[in-house]
């Protein structure tokens, strides 16, 4: 196992962000200070050898103006709030609207766009990079401070491992994920839509024409959102105006690590598992993806690439029927993902 740290760049306040490389098993992950945000990982296969099968960038400055937010962490809280604004113990709390009416993924300058503090160490499970970030009362209208600390790493198995962790002086909705976009086939190398995915979930969130939920949870049963057995994502495509930008509503209890989805490459033959203990998942195929410069020479456009996002539901904060993300001094957030390769 290793760990290996450089400059990444600097920021335009004189900031020093760092890029930490860990090395485990037969892969590679690297991950930036900014946004702590996976920017690489090398994995080999069957029959190509070696690819990153990460979306991203080669330089920080283009972190920097990250719209698909390739690869960031996600707070205070991913995906949408609708209207911008949430009320708690009798009290409206207006946040900041960046996407229409409503706020998305954390606001104007959410965690992905910020500095974190970061730590890499080595103990018997793998290497690890630890990010701290604090965010004041107030930050983009969510209320109480929150200490954030997330940490990435690699296993001896082959595993990226995600832990998630809040504590909160006062209550306020948290959901943190990672927002990295997969490629099995390697970043540039064509779109997903012949990759075979299974999601382990029997309800979906249904969602209105901006994205934010109606409040039903609908069963997938014997329609376009049934990845219960293995399916290519572009088999009912048709049916869903365009691509997935949907929360699936996992099997099992929340709160204790169980399957979430599988994955399957055919011309690599890379698998990726992931499991959560969040109550759900974001399936996005990356529909919204202009044309893109990425790295090492590639260009992406619309679905080139796909993100399992493990989360609470959107829009949670208004929907009191969804599991509470409501979290404060007596409850502290805690959270888990896996992401494990074969090939």
């Amino acid at each position: 196992m290793k760990i290996s740290k450089k400059t990444f760049g600097l920021l335009s306040s004189g900031k020093k962000v760092y890029l930490y490389t860990l090395k485990a098993g037969d892969i590679s992950l690297s991950i930036s200070s900014f946004g702590a945000s996976l920017t690489s990982l090398w994995v080999p296969s069957q029959n190509q050898g070696k690819a990153d099968v990460l979306l991203g960038y080669s330089c920080l400055e283009a972190y920097t103006h990250n719209t698909p937010y390739f690869g960031v962490t996600l707070g205070r809280f991913a995906n949408r709030i609708r209207g911008g604004r949430f009320s708690l113990n009798g009290t409206q709390y207006v946040l900041y609207q960046n996407e229409g009416p409503h706020t998305l993924h954390g606001g104007r300058r959410g965690f992905d766009k910020a500095l974190w503090k970061a730590d890499a160490y080595e103990d018997r499970d793998g290497v690890f990079v630890r990010f701290e970030l604090t965010s004041p009362d107030g930050d983009e209208g969510f209320p109480g401070t929150c200490k954030a600390v997330v940490s990435y790493g690699l296993s001896r198995s082959n595993e990226v491992i995600a832990d998630y962790q809040a504590r909160l002086n006062a209550p306020c909705p948290v959901n943190l994920t990672n927002h990295a976009y997969f490629n099995l086939a390697g970043e540039g190398r064509g779109d997903i839509l012949s990759h075979e995915v299974t999601i382990h979930g029997d309800a979906y969130v249904v969602i209105d024409r901006s994205f934010i939920p109606t409040g039903e949870l609908r069963s997938v049963a014997q329609g376009p959102f049934d990845f219960r057995t293995s399916k290519p994502i572009k088999r009912d495509f048709d049916q869903v105006q365009g691509g997935y930008d949907h929360c699936f509503v996992l099997q099992g209890e929340s709160g204790k690590l169980r399957p979430c989805a599988d994955v399957h490459e055919g011309s690599s033959g890379r698998t990726l598992r992931v499991f959560t203990t969040q109550p759900g998942v974001q399936f996005y195929t990356g529909n919204h993806i202009g044309v893109v410069q990425g790295k090492a020479g590639s260009v992406y456009t619309k679905h080139s690439g796909f993100c399992l996002e493990t989360q609470h539901f959107p829009d949670t904060p208004n929907q009191p029927q969804f599991p509470s993300s409501i979290y404060g001094p007596q409850r502290d957030y805690h959270e888990k993902a896996l992401f494990a390769f074969d090939w």
